[in-house]
């Protein structure tokens, strides 16, 4: 006989009938509790889990019953709860990772994509962009301011456009310094506006074509006995293009950029551009001045009121 010969495993009917049991006292453990709180519970127990499975035709030896019951006793199938504390947070945290778990990423996500685009595209756009605005009013719009004052000072034939020049040029730097973009802005759009029409070279004549008035006259608003006198004027560029000039409508106070307005001229002046359209139909002396280079304004070669209107 071998010494150390290991004993035989037990059948695996046996094993399969353990299990049962054990699940028999797990799901009927109210019945079990009660038995077991009674006087000689163990007996009574185990007779009635005998019972039990002879109602099923199965014959449990004692042994299994046995263990069954001692496993019962020991609470092997009662559930505590840990104490609350730490870890069993920590461990509820971890069980229901799949319920938080795809919100946390998410938001983790959108966190890091809203502090990375913040920090990495915002920021140094805001800062490039304060930069950019800086160096504009700093250094890029007075220096604009300068080179168009210069261009005004050289070209001009008249004093005007320099004195209303040099009052944009102190206006726009001094609007610059102090930060202030929009009357920087303002001021550098009038020096602008008084080199282009320096530059302007025009002829102005009385329009003759049909379909379009010579001329006509109204009753002021604001004197109803009295009566304007208007001839109807285009502007003839060097290349015989018409051009679109800005308008001041004496009437409205606004400036408007049209091809054909209403030049108002003595009455006289008036009668005599119908009596020459009347002649033959056709205005013989229909220029009425030049607008040259370096010149603010039009030399007119008939006498004019000064007033203008863009809608008649």
């Amino acid at each position: 006989m071998v010494a150390d010969e290991k004993p035989a495993a037990a059948p695996l009917s046996e094993v399969m009938l353990a299990m049962d049991v054990v699940d028999t006292l797990r799901y009927r453990q109210d019945l079990a509790v009660r038995e077991i709180g009674g006087k000689n519970r163990k007996a009574r127990l185990v007779e009635r889990l005998r019972n039990v499975y002879k109602e099923q035709g199965i014959e449990v030896p004692q042994r299994i019953l046995l263990e069954g019951v001692a496993a019962l006793e020991e609470g092997r199938f009662v559930y505590e709860p840990p104490e609350a504390g730490l870890k069993r947070t920590l461990a509820q945290i971890y069980v229901t990772r799949s319920n938080w778990a795809k919100w946390v990423i998410g938001i983790s996500l959108a966190l890091i994509l809203s502090f990375g685009t913040y920090f990495f595209a915002y920021l140094p756009y805001q800062a490039n962009r304060d930069e950019t605005a800086r160096i504009e009013l700093a250094e890029t719009m007075p220096e604009q301011m300068q080179t168009i004052f210069q261009t005004i000072f050289d070209e001009t034939k008249v004093q005007a456009a320099v004195t209303s020049a040099r009052t944009f040029l102190n206006r726009g730097k001094t609007a610059a310094r102090e930060g202030n973009r929009e009357d920087a802005q303002k001021a550098l759009d009038g020096l602008i506006e008084i080199r282009d029409q320096l530059r302007q070279q025009y002829t102005l004549r009385v329009v003759n074509r049909d379909g379009v008035q010579s001329g006509f006259w109204t009753f002021p608003e604001i004197n109803r006995d009295a009566t304007n006198y208007y001839i109807v004027v285009e502007a003839v560029g060097k290349g015989g293009e018409i051009l679109k000039l800005p308008i001041a409508n004496e009437e409205t106070g606004e400036v408007e950029t049209v091809a054909l307005w209403g030049l108002r001229v003595p009455e006289f002046v008036y009668n005599s551009v119908g009596a020459d359209k009347r002649d033959d139909g056709i205005i013989q002396r229909n220029t009425i001045g030049q607008k040259q280079f370096g010149f603010l304004d039009v030399n007119f070669t008939i006498p004019v009121l000064g007033g203008a209107v863009t809608r008649w």
